[in-house]
């Protein structure tokens, strides 16, 4: 029964991304079904093998020993802040930001980074059935973020068509940067973490070949990469740690503001209504809930979780998950995490919208143009990687 519902999950989702297509006719089936093939196959491995256990716990090793150097900084800066017995979210989730951003900025420093980031899309440029700079374009974003991804490719911005365009955005806002990793591996299990981040660079292919299937002239498919003005080593260093440390201050802003919000609106609804908002949400997202394999028991706490997330951003709804009396069975908190893990939110929008903007306006007014549909593809992928997840939990 799971499997038959996870099936037609899938269908779901493909049919829905097909009623937004810009171009049905020119939609290819075969690298879209290769490429679920290859998302079930990569979900077996990574959460039903030893081999995937071994490397999902090595990974969470290491960001485990990265998050305990991060604390030796943030606890010489703000040692004896902490209340005995509490652990400030701001201390010991958003600041080790500050360090991985430090070692990703190492990285690209001494060009390991964008050798991996070429490598890895021409790799998936194989299988995608899409271009170097798209395939590229994913791997980069999974690296570097939403925003800075386009600072790379500051050469061809202006250059790209507007089906091209979509492509790029819909990548950046449906991965996740790994400088926030870490952040997320202390709310959720590092497995579903890692699972996440795999499913969703191939999910946003699949749903950006169907909402926007177009022809790559070769000729026109060459990846140039912008090279920055060669810093020396400790200035990289201080331009890393700030960047960082703007990030962490930034979502730790936006969870006051969105937090806040969510429980002045809940309570609102509660006085009129009698219910609060999060549950009248719950409901619309149901549905949504139960094609992903949660069941119906569940479905409306669940649906309510992921419009938390839609509507404000992915740090709110782990909270909520990880914090909340839900009372979830392990293969409902599976899905939900993975399906928690990107940037498809309406936030993000303004996020990418304002990065594009900022390299050249053009093309900035561009992506303004298509912003629901954006994230309307983004929030696509992120249940389809839930459904996906369904299939082998």
């Amino acid at each position: 029964m799971r499997y038959g519902i996870s099936a037609l999950g899938i269908l779901v989702v493909l049919f829905l991304a097909w009623l937004a297509s810009s171009n049905r006719r020119e939609v290819k089936l075969k690298p879209i079904i290769m490429m679920i093939v290859i998302q079930i196959i990569l979900s077996i491995f990574l959460l039903n093998t030893e081999y995937g256990y071994i490397i999902i716990k090595g990974i969470s090793s290491i960001f485990s020993i990265l998050l305990e150097y991060a604390n030796e900084g943030i606890s010489f800066v703000f040692g004896g802040l902490a209340n005995t017995g509490e652990a400030p979210f701001f201390l010991n989730v958003l600041l080790p930001i500050v360090f991985i951003s430090v070692l990703i900025g190492i990285l690209q420093y001494l060009k390991i980074l964008p050798f991996i980031m070429k490598g890895l899309g021409w790799l998936l440029s194989k299988v995608n059935g899409m271009g170097r700079l798209e395939s590229y374009n994913a791997v980069a974003s999974l690296m570097v973020g939403q925003s800075e991804v386009f600072i790379t490719l500051k050469k061809q911005l202006g250059l790209i068509s507007k089906q091209r365009l979509y492509t790029l955005c819909a990548s950046a806002m449906s991965t996740v940067s790994m400088s926030i990793v870490g952040a997320y591996m202390t709310m959720l299990e590092p497995r579903y973490v890692v699972t996440a981040l795999v499913l969703n660079l191939f999910g946003g292919f699949i749903i950006a070949s169907i909402i926007n299937p177009y022809e790559v002239d070769p000729g026109e498919d060459i990846l140039e990469t912008r090279e920055e003005r060669r810093q020396s080593f400790f200035e990289m260093i201080g331009e890393y740690i700030l960047d960082g440390f703007k990030v962490a201050v930034i979502v730790g802003a936006m969870l006051i503001g969105f937090i806040a919000l969510m429980a002045a609106i809940n309570h609102v609804f509660e006085l009129i209504f009698n219910v609060s908002f999060q549950w009248l949400l719950g409901y619309i997202f149901a549905p949504i809930a139960f094609i992903m394999g949660i069941p119906l028991a569940e479905a409306v706490s669940a649906g309510g979780i992921m419009a938390t997330k839609l509507l404000t951003n992915e740090f709110v709804a782990m909270m909520d998950l990880s914090e909340g009396n839900h009372n979830f069975s392990s293969r409902t908190l599976g899905i939900l995490s993975v399906f928690l893990v990107s940037f498809a939110n309406f936030s993000s929008i303004g996020i990418i919208t304002g990065a594009v903007k900022s390299l050249n306006e053009e093309q900035g007014n561009v992506v303004a143009s298509f912003g629901l549909k954006l994230l309307y593809g983004a929030t696509l992928v992120s249940i389809l990687s839930g459904i996906i997840v369904s299939l082998v939990l």
